[in-house]
């Protein structure tokens, strides 16, 4: 039987939800009964999948830890008063860390005057942000389509550079295998995890997967799509895996493929949704060998933690395809100026602070911290890996990360595995961790291991029990 629409129900929860949003504390009660609300709500509307993969949530499901506030630049704090610190990130949006002051005050402002724009005057800080990146960008990147999110901006790539080759007969889109675009039609074509793709095929046609890190797999296939007339419009990479794993690209391979798109006149597509805005050490991964994509997306870190915005950047010969129909492919939030407002802030806390060069130093030390515990229990750790602050513990099932995972959480460390590596857990924190956090991390991830090897050891001698 359908469920009649309750105004009066509706009216009672926004109700509530806007007093719980007008408060600074909850009261022991407050907090239970709210933890139990949302437990029941995601269990009811949202999706109950979750409370299955959230580590925060006990498996007899009567605990879990709610959000409720940031306690610090790298910290979150749950309804309980317990204080996580944040090596995860929100997976990678957190780079100036949770509510930067700048960045809130840029927004703050901007909301007291103007939230969103019109649509028909000239919205200013659009054109500022614009202006901004085509200075900051490398290469001849010049012109921004801003949007929402990372998904829309590989969106937007895909389409630009289809506008731009479907003249010259190029349909063609080669993408790496482990590589994550997003879910989206067009980005989940280019993405690869089969788990994500199956239930939605056929997908977009015309897309084609090598092996990451490997060039000579990738001039075979241009060189057989030329011969049978399926000539390639574009190569999108993430110049460093994020979700595949933090996989990194062996030295030469990106100016291998600038330099194999230039011979056979195809566009690169960089994704730098995850690794841009000084996550690995500069302001963007492809800097590392000064590497010039021909399309640009950014987003995650982009809005500060505070505000979602992504940004696809072209040069102007391959934008220029929509000179003559700016209507062609838009958005009616991308670039709104509560957005551009963060996005703006957050540039120049990176800039004035210079957090690529601290997350250079910090992820170096907490990286050779993660290898010396990789050399000291190698029957749970295959290899730590990465870049400035992303960086990854490969363990060596899935298991093992997750039971990892998990006592991290215990100690009060946030940290999870990516969504096409499961055995490997990311470490992503804000870049404004501190060096006393580096060690807090560093100790807590020991701990874990010891504690995972002494379970491993019991389970074993209960198992040499059993069988005599």
């Amino acid at each position: 039987m359908n469920r009649l629409p309750n105004s009066a129900s509706a009216l009672a929860c926004t109700a509530h939800a806007l007093n719980l949003i007008e408060k600074q504390t909850l009261s022991h009660e407050e907090m239970k009964a709210l933890n139990r609300e949302v437990i029941d709500y995601f269990q009811q509307h949202v999706n109950p999948g979750f409370l299955e993969y959230r580590k925060s949530v006990t498996a007899g499901g009567d605990y879990g830890a709610v959000e409720w506030q940031a306690g610090g630049l790298n910290t979150l704090v749950d309804t309980q008063g317990q204080e996580f610190l944040d090596c995860l990130g929100g997976f990678g949006i957190f780079n100036v860390g949770h509510r930067n002051p700048t960045v809130v005050s840029a927004v703050q402002n901007q909301l007291a005057k103007q939230p969103l724009h019109s649509q028909e005057l000239l919205d200013p800080l659009r054109a500022m942000l614009a202006k901004t990146l085509a200075t900051l960008t490398p290469g001849k990147l010049k012109y921004s389509f801003f949007c929402n999110s990372g998904t829309e901006s590989v969106e937007a790539a895909l389409k630009l550079a289809k506008a731009y080759q479907a003249p010259r007969g190029r349909y063609t889109f080669v993408a790496a295998t482990g590589a994550f675009h997003g879910k989206s039609l067009g980005a989940l074509s280019a993405t690869a995890k089969a788990a994500f793709r199956k239930p939605f095929m056929p997908l977009l046609p015309g897309f084609r997967h090598v092996p990451y890190g490997d060039i000579e797999a990738m001039r075979e296939l241009f060189t057989e799509c030329r011969k049978t007339g399926d000539d390639i419009a574009g190569v999108i990479l993430e110049p460093i895996q994020g979700e595949g794993g933090v996989i990194l690209p062996p030295p030469g391979y990106l100016p291998a493929v600038r330099q194999l798109c230039d011979e056979f006149g195809a566009l690169l597509i960089f994704d730098e949704v995850q690794t841009g805005m000084g996550r690995t050490g500069k302001m963007f991964a492809c800097e590392h060998e000064n590497v010039h994509p021909d399309i640009l997306c950014l987003a995650k870190a982009l809005g500060g933690g505070v505000m979602p915005i992504g940004a696809t950047v072209a040069t102007a010969e391959v934008f220029s395809v929509l000179f003559d129909n700016p209507f062609l492919h838009t958005t009616t939030f991308g670039g709104n100026p509560l957005a551009c407002a963060a996005a703006l802030a957050t540039i120049h806390v990176l800039l004035e602070e210079n957090l690529p060069q601290q997350a250079e130093q910090k992820g170096n030390m907490l990286l050779d911290g993660f290898r010396q515990l990789a050399l000291e229990f190698p029957e749970l750790v295959v290899e730590a890996r990465g870049q400035g602050m992303l960086m990854a513990i490969e363990f060596t099932n899935n298991e093992i990360g997750y039971q990892f995972a998990s006592e991290m959480f215990r100690q009060h460390v946030l940290v999870a595995g990516t969504l096409n590596n499961a055995k490997t857990i990311r470490i992503e924190p804000p870049l404004t961790l501190t060096i006393e956090q580096c060690e807090q991390v560093l100790s807590a991830a020991r701990k874990a291991m010891e504690s995972l090897c002494v379970a491993r050891s019991k389970a074993a001698t209960a198992e040499e029990n059993e069988s005599l």
